[in-house]
């Protein structure tokens, strides 16, 4: 009896074991994942401030403080760059043209943080091919454009996309880039190159991703930003410049679209033509604030086979202003540091008079004549054409360090030689002076076309580095008169009769020569073909570096004004711009 008991036990065990094999076991488990991505950082790699005593705001070593220790409290990240990385302060800009030989210290960085992919900025293509194919090679990581195609065959040049998996899940990321980038660079910069809708990319890339690798969560990393309507363009216009909302709503597959490029905060939800919801988000630049997505990943499965993952998504922005730079990240680059801090100290002229940029916005300014005499003594060229790249600079008198030059000028542009007739000037100058100028009736009216914000600011309706002046040529701008039709040139600075039928050779950066602001394409009414035989010179240097060169020939500057127009009635321009200059300033600078 004992053993038949025993043996009734066994049966019964077998039995149990048996219907719990048939049975399907169900188990949950969830996941988190955080997806972190900077834009716009344009150099702000460490906190200190190159020009001034103190720190900036934001910079990639808080960035990075605030990554690791996200990582330490246990928690999952897929980290993204997307783009406008490389340009911008003198971090980036010692690396990009002076200390060549080594790696890229964007490239050394992203790397060390342990960045998982990027995609390429229009800033990034303005250091030209030597600095960002060697990028491409450095980066351990893909870097990605899949609507910047080789020239003929048509495949991208960087990478389209990649996959990521973690937590269970994987996570396709398409890159794509703003396609307006012929409108604003040389060719030279991006030879080799051209640049497709993104559209009309993506639709291609979503299908291929999803056909090919059924991801569970698909990303778009898009350099370019929210609003179609930007610089008066149309939601519709082929190769809109910022078509990151567009491809959101028009391009079923994505979950998460993040867009750049416009330093713009945006946290919001789109629908796509699929009656699906869409993450969208954007970041201010320069390491002022991230993009984080939450992941929240429910894996249920059945026996031993997976059957459902649950993915439910939520977006924010993590301000960078309050978190410290990571003491590790600073020990480990401290000596490039070093490097940059002496570069940028080096003297280069004295100063007689300090100049600032406020009064450019009003006429004649020493802070601008010093940028047109620079170009014309460079190119000699007849007329020099320039507008202020910073919104408010300042240089006091005494000694210029290579460092003064990046608030006298922003950006690396090349110098471009031109020839344009007197009619196209004349048309140039009215569509610039269209963007920053009012239509008056009276004293009472603006001067400046500007407009109040919200938390009672004021600030211009246009991009305040498309306002062109002139030297070498004197004019008048009436403000009486409708928009087009304001500027009035009267004669050579020289006193020679101005013919509009002449050729006159013109200087101004790349950025302007090249299309950017639309004052050759839209005023002058040149198109893209024309643009590029009208070219007489480019230099190989950017343009800081010429200034930089200029200024210690000159040793010493003496701050004057060359160049010769006013806007008039004076009797109305006096009242309007002292209250204008109020409302955009508050204090003047000294």
């Amino acid at each position: 009896m004992i053993i038949n008991r025993s043996l009734k036990l066994k049966f019964a065990l077998v039995l149990i074991t048996g219907l719990v094999l048939l049975q399907p076991v169900f188990s949950q488990e969830s996941e988190e994942i955080e997806i972190v991505v900077t834009t716009d950082i344009h150099g702000a790699l460490f906190p200190g401030n190159w020009y001034h005593s103190g720190t900036i705001p934001g910079s990639m070593a808080q960035v990075a403080y605030w990554v690791n220790r996200e990582r330490k409290q246990g928690k999952t990240l897929i980290l993204l760059d997307n783009g406008d990385l490389i340009q911008g302060d003198p971090a980036v800009y010692y690396a990009n043209y002076i200390q060549t030989t080594h790696p890229n210290i964007a490239a050394r960085i992203l790397n060390y943080m342990h960045y998982d992919a990027g995609t390429v900025g229009n800033h990034d293509l303005e250091a030209g091919h030597a600095v960002y194919d060697a990028m491409v090679k450095q980066l351990h990581m893909p870097w990605m454009a899949a609507n910047a195609l080789k020239t003929p065959s048509g495949i991208p040049y960087f990478e389209p996309f990649t996959i990521i998996n973690r937590a269970g899940i994987k996570v396709a990321v398409i890159g794509l880039t703003t396609p307006k980038v012929p409108d604003w660079l040389p060719p030279s910069l991006w030879s080799g190159i051209k640049f497709a809708d993104m559209i009309e990319t993506a639709r291609k890339w979503v299908g291929y991703v999803q056909k090919k690798y059924h991801p569970d969560l698909l990303i778009g990393l898009f350099h370019s930003g929210v609003d179609p309507g930007y610089n008066n363009a149309s939601a519709g216009d082929y190769l809109n410049e910022n078509a990151s909302r567009l491809v959101a709503e028009q391009v079923p597959g994505f979950q998460i679209v993040f867009a750049g490029h416009d330093h713009q905060h945006h946290e919001m939800w789109v629908v796509n033509t699929a009656g699906d919801s869409v993450l969208l988000l954007d970041s201010k630049s320069r390491a002022g604030e991230i993009s984080v997505a939450g992941i929240h990943i429910i894996l249920s499965s059945a026996s031993d086979t997976r059957v459902t993952k649950k993915i439910s998504v939520t977006g924010t922005h993590v301000s960078m202003q309050d978190i410290p730079p990571d003491s590790r990240f600073m020990d480990h680059f401290q000596g490039y540091i070093d490097s940059v801090s002496i570069f940028i100290n080096q003297p280069v002229a004295t100063l007689t008079e300090a100049i600032n940029s406020e009064a450019a916005y009003f006429g004649p300014n020493t802070f601008i004549d010093l940028i047109h005499k620079a170009q014309l003594d460079l190119t000699g060229a007849d007329i020099s054409f320039a507008a202020p790249l910073s919104f408010r600079s300042y240089l006091p008198a005494g000694l210029l360090r290579v460092k003064s030059l990046f608030s006298l000028y922003r950006y690396e542009n090349l110098l471009y030689t031109m020839k344009l007739t007197g009619r196209e000037i004349l048309d140039y100058l009215n569509y610039s002076y269209a963007l920053w100028m009012n239509h008056m009736e009276g004293p009472d009216d603006p001067l400046l076309r500007m407009e109040k914000q919200p938390d009672g600011s004021w600030r211009f309706k246009s991009a305040y580095y498309n306002f062109d002046a002139a030297a070498g040529i004197e004019y008048t701008v009436d403000v009486t008169r409708e928009k087009g039709d304001m500027v009035q040139i009267l004669r050579m600075a020289d006193g020679i009769p101005f013919d509009p039928d002449k050729y006159y050779t013109v200087a101004l950066n790349s950025y302007r020569g090249s299309g950017g602001g639309g004052h050759l394409t839209r005023g002058a009414k040149l198109d893209r073909t024309e643009l590029q035989n009208r070219v007489l010179s480019t230099s190989k240097q950017d343009f800081r570096y010429l200034l930089m060169q200029w200024m210690k020939q000159q040793k010493v500057i003496t701050p004057d004004i060359i160049s010769r127009w006013r806007v008039v009635p004076e009797a109305w321009i006096k009242t309007a711009a002292a209250r204008d200059r109020q409302r955009l300033f508050g204090r003047q600078l000294p």
